[in-house]
């Protein structure tokens, strides 16, 4: 088999270069946009809901993971259910940022932008993963579906050695996802001073 261009960490600066250019672009957006006050704070608590429960799955992800990604195939845990729960459970903190907004359209948007970003680099692992792993990983691609978790598919491990650092590194970045809190806050605040101007109000 040829060798692969691709390797895991311009996978990763792909994904830290697509996320801030798409974090800027949606703030800029979201500046514009004013909540419907009706559903203002239900949705605001339902987007907090979603993001702590990123946090939690993408704690539970690393227990498995553990940076194990270079090494071997992980096919337990929530890796049996599909082959990114990590992003799954980002794409329901994205949906929890922009629900901060007061807006479950500005929600929606913001979880199918993080959508599209992972769809990108998660074919950029594929690539990577089926040329380092081979037959391992093309089966494990083959079973597996890419973000939709089948729960039919479940396995788990009697025993898991599990690497602190990384946990808690996965907890901290999770926990980057509350900033969203002060940050639509502030925008709402200048909203209110008239220093930025609503231009659409979506539900």
């Amino acid at each position: 088999m040829s060798p692969n261009p691709i390797d895991i960490a311009s996978v990763q600066q792909w994904r830290k270069l697509f996320i801030a250019a798409g974090l800027f672009a949606l703030l800029a957006w979201t500046a514009l946009v004013k909540a419907q006050p009706w559903l203002e704070h239900p949705v605001e608590h339902l987007g907090l809901v979603a993001i702590m429960a990123c946090v939690l799955g993408r704690a539970w992800c690393s227990l498995y993971i553990g940076g194990r990604k270079k090494q071997e195939i992980v096919t337990s845990g929530p890796y049996s259910l599909c082959r990114n729960p990590l992003y799954v459970f980002s794409f329901i903190g994205a949906f929890g940022v922009g629900a901060q907004t007061g807006s479950l359209s500005v929600g929606l948007a913001f979880a199918l932008a993080c959508w599209l970003v992972f769809l990108i680099v998660a074919r950029r692992e594929e690539t990577y993963l089926g040329t380092a792993f081979g037959e391992t990983y093309r089966t494990y691609f083959q079973r597996t579906p890419r973000f939709l978790p089948d729960p039919r598919l479940w396995r788990d491990e009697t025993e898991l050695s599990i690497r602190p650092a990384f946990f808690l590194r996965t907890v901290r970045d999770g926990l980057v996802f509350l900033l969203a809190l002060p940050v639509f806050e502030g925008l709402e605040h200048l909203q209110n001073l008239g220093w930025l101007d609503a231009v659409i109000s979506l539900p």
